[in-house]
């Protein structure tokens, strides 16, 4: 998946004049799981409201991808921390990720928290918070082989309306060596299309235009029911069955992605055409190193099927410098392929080691501090100017665009996003949210594409 670290509006619900918080941290797996919270909750009598100061309860849904996820973290839990010695009878719980690495270990750093529960051990969320509010220490972190919640209705309280995330798998197997993920999130359980497919046949009578199907890994998704069903054909299920809707997913694994799954993004219009393959670096003994199955050679394989079968896809990705042993000539080759694949937009970190990993137990984290972040200001000057040169190349162009809102500049002034996920600003015309138009791009920023409203 892709990881931005920043919480997410928060919420309240409510019980007997009792208020909860949750603050959401990390990936769009994460967002998701608040909205079954949220759902989970409400199923037992709580309402929704806002605000964090007045709370009972305040849940922290927590990601453990990088050190720095988790301080941010553990600042906030200071923060609640000293709301509840104003308020002893304020319990903080943390969920998520964090909550499945730690477990008890947070109680006993974080003296604020009596309630820490794992991804896996959601439905059991209201009674575990009765006992943590009955003044018991709560660690609930099981992981299961066979929990994907697809029975349960997320409650959309974050969103605009108008977008959409739909979980179709959770967990992940790939065992990277650098990461945690397998660790917190278990392993790979895919949901029953059936599900999925009404989940979205909710959003689409609420009036959503788009979904994300997400997944550590979506190439991975396979379901053994009446039918096997992997990946491609499931997708080609979601976009038959919504032709007015707009389908994006995430993420891909550069291993994974075979040409079915181009083919099938080919003959669907509605299928956006945008894909996220994270490299992590363009050095195949890097890779190597990173446990990732795969070599430079076949990532650019990957790269040639996309523009051969998709011409006007965008691709964007991840990547990470100063994993363990990386070299002066190792990072170039980074910058290479960078500029090889000129990609649209991109995530880019310097490794951090966690704790319980493969590399973390057999590699050295021998890349000095300094050497990362320059190489990371490297990999950031570069992708800003392919960036800026791959928008510029899109000036004359008209694209669809999905309304998503007012833009932040100004009220006369819409932002909206193409199929391939590209951020476009305009005046307002006679479009309103939630519409699709057609917009003439007229010039750009670094990172926007700047236009008007189409006119034939």
């Amino acid at each position: 998946m892709t990881f931005f670290f920043h919480p997410v509006k928060s919420l309240f619900l409510q019980k007997k004049n009792l208020k909860v918080y949750i603050e959401t941290y990390g990936c769009q797996m994460n967002v998701a799981d608040s909205e079954l919270i949220a759902s989970l909750l409400k199923e037992k009598g709580y309402s929704l409201s806002e605000g964090y100061e007045d709370a009972d309860l305040i849940l922290v849904n927590t990601c453990s991808i990088r050190e720095n996820a988790e301080q941010r973290v553990r600042g906030r839990l200071k923060l609640f921390g000293s709301l509840k010695r104003k308020n002893p009878d304020l319990v903080v719980g943390v969920v998520g990720c964090m909550a499945q690495r730690l477990k008890d270990q947070l109680i006993l750093e974080e003296k604020s928290v009596s309630l820490v529960v794992g991804p896996d051990q959601y439905r059991q969320l209201p009674e575990l918070i009765e006992s943590a509010r009955n003044g018991q220490a709560v660690v609930q972190a099981i992981l299961s082989s066979s929990e994907t919640y697809d029975d349960i209705v997320p409650v959309r309280y974050d969103g605009n309306g108008i977008s959409a995330f739909v979980s179709i798998m959770r967990g992940c197997q790939n065992m990277c060596s650098y990461c945690i993920v397998p660790y917190v999130r278990g392993g790979e359980r895919s949901r029953d299309p059936e599900s999925i497919l009404s989940e979205i046949q909710t959003l689409k009578d609420e009036n959503y235009k788009e979904v994300t199907l997400i997944g550590q890994n979506v190439d991975s998704y396979i379901f053994h029911g009446q039918e096997t069903l992997n990946f491609h054909a499931l997708l080609e299920k979601v976009a038959l069955r919504f032709p007015d809707m707009w389908i994006r997913f995430s993420t891909n694994h550069p291993k994974d992605l075979n040409d079915h799954l181009l083919e099938v993004m080919s003959r669907f219009p509605n299928i956006c055409k945008s894909i996220h393959l994270p490299v992590q670096s363009g050095s195949t003994t890097v890779l190597e190193r990173m446990k990732r199955g795969y070599t430079r050679d076949w990532y650019l394989d990957r790269i040639q099927a996309i523009r051969r079968i998709l011409p006007e896809c965008t691709i964007s990705t991840d990547v990470m410098v100063g994993f363990s042993g990386e070299t002066d000539e190792e990072h170039l080759d980074t910058l290479s392929l960078m500029e090889a694949v000129s990609y649209d937009f991109a995530f880019m970190f310097k490794y951090s080691e966690r704790s319980g990993t493969w590399a973390s137990r057999h590699m050295k984290d021998d890349v000095p501090e300094k050497s990362k972040v320059e190489r990371l200001n490297q990999v950031i000057a570069l992708q800003g100017k392919v960036s800026e040169r791959v928008k510029k190349e899109d000036i004359g162009k008209v694209f669809d665009v999905l309304v998503e809102g007012v833009s932040k500049r100004s009220t006369q002034q819409y932002f909206g996003r193409t199929s391939g996920n590209k951020v476009v600003v305009f005046p307002k015309g006679n479009v309103n949210k939630g519409d699709f138009t057609r917009v003439l791009i007229t010039s750009c920023t670094s990172a926007t594409l700047i236009g008007e409203i189409y006119e034939q």
